[in-house]
């Protein structure tokens, strides 16, 4: 296993000169990295209906290069906060940051639509690299120094986190009214390059792999290649089968993943070093709430940015421009509420109020039809924005106390991984809400869902005895 190197003063191991045990220098490279990936998320919206213009292909087609980064991401995160464990997290994070420099390159000299695909693999790939191993570094740098849990760093990846995300359909509007489609891919050349010079200065050098890392049996062992093949082959499955949930199930699939996860939890028992610990997750219940949670009030939060939107659009008459500035208040308020908590660490609290606020924003959407004013469709936004600002942080600052700094990385990519399968899973409840169009039936459909899921969160955080309100300092 690999540790971090003993840095010079201010890089890693010390606190910088000023006494700031995590200085801007160190934080920048790892925000810039673990922003990456929701801002491609993102950013690709804008710029389907030219593409397929482009490549003569129907807009249907498009999508697949939405869902290929989101399912590359949901595999690889995981897998790469095990990979940094063997080879040192600031060596995967700059690998990561190289791939998604060559993707830049890839999608915009893609000469077919298959080339676009694959950059938008590339970019899954490594982009994923991003926020498991900033947690990696985060959790050695805090526990070498004594420091506790880093509220405000991890504050600072959340908030940077939605911002990002929010930006990229605006960004990818400008990127492509300037110049084309292809600025969408070769943005992140620059990105890319930038990250691996403020990685390359900033963040601390890895210590030489173990030699017994270097033997074709012992590498094996370590990074569990199996563990990993079993793991992709039951997310993938599940990603595809929700995805033909509103067409007509495609039963198979979850055949297919049933067994993919029976053979995954009957390998990592066995095996020396699993990928997937399957053990600890059994023993470690406040971890696996951590997931659910994560993974129930996503799905209620992607009703709400996909749905939501959708139905302004269609449902309410608005223009694109004017649902996106109904929308950016729930930014606004998401930054504000996830900077106070992450200021003092609060964890219970939040997620109490967040799980209240998804209950009280279902029930308000119920009330919206395409006569409801303006005004209250933008404090409908402000009010789910408080769930962003209260559920990010908090969740993440659960998973720093529930998991050791070994385990971090993959528990980091997993929480991550969560989130993905929450966006694919509303976006199989959208297909059936909304079959053809968005209406007003369709969207108070949603809200029901909506106000079910934020109940179950409230009874699983209400519960949940093991949860702090406050991470100890």
């Amino acid at each position: 296993m690999t540790r971090v190197a003993e840095p010079g003063p201010g890089t890693g191991a010390t606190p910088s000169p000023d006494g700031r045990p995590f200085p801007a220098r160190f934080v920048a490279p790892l925000v810039w990295g673990s922003t990456l990936n929701p801002i491609n998320s993102s950013i690709i919206a804008t710029s389907l209906v030219a593409i397929a213009t482009a490549f003569d292909v129907g807009t249907g087609q498009t999508a697949i290069l939405v869902a290929a980064v989101y399912v590359t991401s949901a595999v690889a995160q995981p897998a790469l906060g095990k990979l940094a464990v063997v080879f040192g997290p600031r060596r995967i994070f700059l690998a990561g940051l190289v791939v998604v420099t060559i993707a830049g390159i890839v999608g915009a000299f893609a000469p077919s639509f298959g080339w676009l695909i694959v950059s938008r693999v590339l970019i899954g790939l490594g982009t994923a690299a991003g926020n498991p191993t900033a947690m990696m570094l985060i959790r050695q740098r805090a526990d070498r120094l004594g420091t506790g849990v880093p509220g405000p760093v991890l504050g600072a990846m959340s908030i940077a986190a939605q911002v990002t995300a929010a930006l990229g359909l605006p960004l990818g509007g400008v990127l492509v009214g300037v110049w084309d489609w292809r600025a969408v891919f070769a943005v992140n050349i620059p990105m890319g390059l930038i990250g691996i010079a403020m990685a390359l200065a900033w963040v601390p050098r890895d210590e030489p792999v173990a030699a017994s890392a270097r033997r074709p049996r012992e590498l094996a062992s370590a990074v569990d290649p199996f563990g990993m093949l079993a793991f992709a082959a039951a997310i993938v499955s599940v990603i595809v089968f929700l995805q033909t949930v509103a067409d007509g199930p495609a039963w198979w699939l979850l055949g297919v993943a049933v067994v993919a996860a029976a053979g995954l939890v009957g390998w990592e028992l066995r095996a020396r070093h699993p990928f997937i610990d399957v053990r600890m997750l059994a023993a470690n219940g406040p971890l696996v709430r951590t997931y659910t949670r994560q993974f129930l009030t996503q799905v209620a939060m992607y009703l709400v940015l996909y749905g939501y939107v959708q139905w302004l659009e269609q449902g309410r008459g608005l223009a694109a421009s004017v649902s996106g500035l109904v929308m950016l208040p729930m930014t606004v308020v998401g930054a504000i509420g996830s900077a106070l908590v992450a200021r003092r660490a609060f964890v219970r609290g939040p997620l109490i109020g967040s799980a209240s606020v998804v209950v009280l924003g279902g029930l308000a959407v119920l009330a919206v039809d395409d006569a409801t004013p303006v005004v209250l469709l933008i404090a409908l936004s402000l009010l789910f924005g408080a769930v962003t600002g209260l559920t990010g942080v908090a969740n993440q600052t659960a998973l720093y106390l529930q998991t050791d700094a070994a385990r971090i990385g993959v528990a980091a990519g997993l929480l991550r991984t969560s989130t993905n399968l929450g966006a694919i899973g509303a976006a199989a409840v959208l297909g059936f809400a909304f079959p053809t169009e968005a209406t007003d039936q369709g969207l108070h459909a949603i809200a029901l869902v909506i106000v079910g899921l934020g109940a179950v969160v409230l009874a699983l955080v209400l519960a949940d005895r093991r949860l702090p309100w406050r991470a100890a300092a």
